[in-house]
This record gives structure tokens, sequence and C-alpha cells, in this order.
């Protein structure tokens, strides 16, 4: 990994840590969790005439420091996260620079991709949209219809990025409702299925670039929730959590001793 990528994972996950402290605001392991996946997309996939939309809107703070690390969001506007008055609320907004879509409520953020995709295609355009959905929104019938619908009329230029982290509100995905194969089930629907490890990016970037024609592509991205802090990590209590003082330290020194 280059340099330059270590210092922005750095930067995004200390930002997220940071003002989830100030804030006092949750969601912090689904933040922490599609890291990797969200600059990948920002700073080696996406062209300007693309789309982006983050269908799991409570991860909003991972979307918005990444905004930041990209110029998009200045600091005085990254640090209104969770203030009165502030366009950046805990949930991603339309009204924040860089933001779609407002997302929070799981299985929307798809349909309205779907919907995207088909314009585009229906007009001959070479548009491309991307949605990053979360396994506990494969819960959502909506999910499932807008596969079908997306299938159906061969968006190829749709990319269902999946954050695989394996937990969702209530506890692990397993104990909730059963998923897997997941690979097997999408891939009946007449998606092209591709399965990746969500925080590697040379991984990542490299199934962005498979091709599939006439199929939308759906990618599994096998991540862990929290990813990055030690105590955070697959403990489904930082759904909820933010870090104190004390833990805000540990956890800032963690991330610097990783990404140096």
């Amino acid at each position: 990994m280059k340099q330059k990528d270590l210092r922005s994972l750095k930067n995004i996950r200390i930002n997220i840590l940071k003002l989830s402290n100030k804030a006092k605001s949750s969601h912090i392991g689904s933040s922490l969790s599609i890291v990797e996946i969200l600059y990948v997309l920002y700073f080696r996939i996406l062209r300007k005439k693309d789309r982006f939309i983050l269908s799991k809107g409570h991860a909003a703070l991972s979307l918005y420091c990444t905004l930041f690390e990209k110029k998009i969001l200045n600091k005085k506007e990254l640090y209104s996260f969770g203030q009165n008055g502030t366009k950046l609320m805990a949930h991603v907004s339309h009204k924040v620079k860089g933001v779609e879509f407002s997302t929070g409520s799981l299985g929307h953020g798809l349909p309205v991709a779907v919907g995207k995709a088909l314009f585009f295609k229906s007009k001959n355009l070479n548009n491309k949209v991307y949605v990053l959905i979360s396994d506990g929104e494969l819960n959502e019938g909506s999910t499932w219809e807008s596969l079908l619908f997306a299938c159906h009329h061969s968006l190829d230029n749709l990319i269902i990025i999946l954050d695989n982290n394996k937990i969702q509100s209530m506890g692990p995905v397993n104990n909730i409702i059963k998923l897997e194969p997941i690979k097997k089930k999408i891939q009946a629907f007449g998606a092209s299925v591709f399965k990746c490890n969500g925080h590697k990016i040379d991984k990542i970037i490299k199934i962005f670039n498979l091709k599939n024609k006439n199929k939308p592509k759906f990618i599994i991205a096998d991540t862990i929730k929290g990813k990055g802090v030690s105590f955070m990590e697959s403990n489904n209590l930082w759904h909820y959590k933010n870090p104190d003082d004390r833990q805000l330290v540990k956890a800032i020194k963690e991330i610097k001793k990783k990404y140096a």
C-alpha cells in the first residue's frame, strides 16, 4: 500500500473517532468498516458523471470524513457534525456537498440507485451508479425487489457493494436472518457476483475493474465492524456507543501505529 493511501486511511479513521467523541454520536463501528471501500471509490473509481449512494446512511461519518479527505468538505463544515444548525446530520443528507441522496431508513438507497441506472441506460449515457448497502439491508424486501428489477433490465451500469461485516443493529446477522449462501442467491437473481476483502485497497480496485456485461455487478466486501480499533472490532456495542476521552486517546494511538 502506498504511503499516501496509508496517510489518508489514517486521517479518515482518526476524524471518525474524534467526531464521534465530540458529537457523542453512534454508529462508529459501521463507519469504520467501510473506510477502504469509500476511499477507493472517491480516490480511484468515481468519475464526475458517475453517482454514488450510501444506502447504509447511518455510516454518515465515514462518508463525511472521506469527502473532507477529498477536499470536497472543509474543516469547518466537517467539525460542525452533530452540532446545532449543521447540515452534517447523523444520517447522510443530500444537503451536504458531495452527497447524492439522503438515506437512513434501510432499504431506500438501492431502489433510487436502480432508478438512476435505468435512466442513464435508457438515454444511452455512459454514467455508472454505485451504491453501498449493509448486510442488515438484505432483510428488507425493497432490496430484493430492486435486485430483481435491476437484473431484469440488465443494468450493467449499476454496481452494488455489500458491506459484509456480519453484524447488524441487534446482533450477528446469522442469529437474526441467515443470509448465506449470499453469492449463490444473488447469482440466481441474474447479477455478476464477486467477492473480496473489503479492507485491501488493491483487491477492491481489482474487483471494481472486472467486467460485468449485461448484468448488474454485485460485490460482496468482507469487512470487520469497527475495523482498526481492537476494542471496537466485531463488538456490536459500538453500533451505539461513542468513545469517551480515554478511549479516544487509546483508539487514535492504535490507528497511528497501524497506519504508520
